[in-house]
């Protein structure tokens, strides 16, 4: 996938305001609209452009496609950073349904670049929700509602936890210019919680037109990423390395889980790598508690000496044993 300078595109600075930003795309896309422009090459330009004003125009977008700095070129192979949207903080109308914690498109094409960041969809029409002509009726309406993806420890699941979370907000000051804003909750972490799972925190949300309450703030629920332990819903699983005398003659082992306890596991003698072993119940708590998972792996020790160089000859000579018999041709 190839970055794409939405910038370059609509040639304004970084820094472009709002009314720069759409002076510019009104200039180009007279210049290359399909209808006027026959030349190979003018629709595909329209696009472009069109993608890269549904971008810059809206403060959320804006701001999130900010995000990736001045580094990247136009062009460039492109990859988006792991958790490059943790607690980007967005409003309903700023990006529309579809994808996990944006979503939102544009009337047009859409390419693959646009929809690794937003998704797919048709942009919303009609700016932030229609509410201020109802503001100047007289009328009240609850603000609209906030969300944002936030990455906990795994281990906050298991036990619960009181974290503080700094959540980055879009804002645009009367000139135009886009910037983000920190603001910093104090959450509980229930216990329990998965991952995709939101939690509500009341009254956290936009203000209220008139006297209308203030709107929610949703928080999308994401674990870190683990090196011990990989989790599919509420099951946890654990890759356990074993000795070969251990998979082959049985042993116990003692496996940590991630609420920071251990737990005692019988290996029954002749244990193949990848064969599962589940440890009922001890998987994410909750009414109906998720199981952990022991996958078993066969580590083999170095061989780094000549007497243990030898103890694999005669381990060698002691079995008439051939792992690829399974394999024809």
């Amino acid at each position: 996938m190839k970055f794409r300078d939405y910038y370059e595109t609509l040639g304004v600075a970084r820094s472009a305001t709002e009314a720069e930003i759409k002076s510019a795309y009104r200039k180009l896309a007279r210049k290359y609209h399909p209808d006027v422009n026959k030349e190979a090459g003018a629709e595909e330009q329209f696009k472009q452009i069109g993608e890269a004003y549904a971008v810059l125009k809206d403060t959320e977008k804006r701001a999130a496609y900010d995000r990736f700095g001045e580094n990247w070129k136009n062009g460039q192979d492109f990859t988006p950073p792991p958790n490059w949207n943790d607690g980007f903080e967005y409003s309903d109308s700023g990006f529309g349904g579809g994808h996990p914690g944006y979503g939102g498109g544009f009337e047009g094409d859409q390419s693959e670049f646009f929809e690794s960041l937003f998704g797919r969809g048709k942009h919303r029409q009609g700016g932030r929700g229609g509410q201020g002509s109802h503001a100047r009726q007289g009328m009240n309406f609850k603000g609209q509602d906030h969300h944002a993806k936030v990455f906990i420890d795994l281990a906050d699941a298991y036990n619960g936890a009181k974290r503080t979370i700094a959540l980055h907000m879009p804002v645009q000051d009367a000139s135009g210019h886009v910037s983000t804003q920190e603001r910093k909750l104090d959450v509980s972490i229930p216990k329990g919680i998965k991952a995709g799972q939101n939690l509500r925190l009341s009254g956290q949300g936009g203000p209220g037109v008139g006297e209308g309450p203030t709107g929610d703030l949703y928080l999308e629920i994401e674990f870190h990423p683990n090196s011990t332990y990989r989790v599919d819903g509420k099951d946890v699983y654990i890759d356990i390395p074993l000795a070969p005398w251990e998979a082959a003659l049985g042993t116990t082992v003692k496996v940590p889980t991630p609420a920071g306890s251990t737990l005692e596991l019988k290996i029954p003698a002749g244990t193949v790598a990848g064969k599962k072993m589940r440890l009922k119940g001890k998987g994410i708590p909750s009414a109906e508690p998720g199981d952990l998972y022991v996958v078993p792996s066969i580590a083999l020790p170095p061989a780094d000496t000549d007497a243990q160089k030898e103890a694999y000859q005669t381990f060698e000579k002691a079995f008439d044993f051939n792992p690829r018999t399974h394999l024809k041709g």
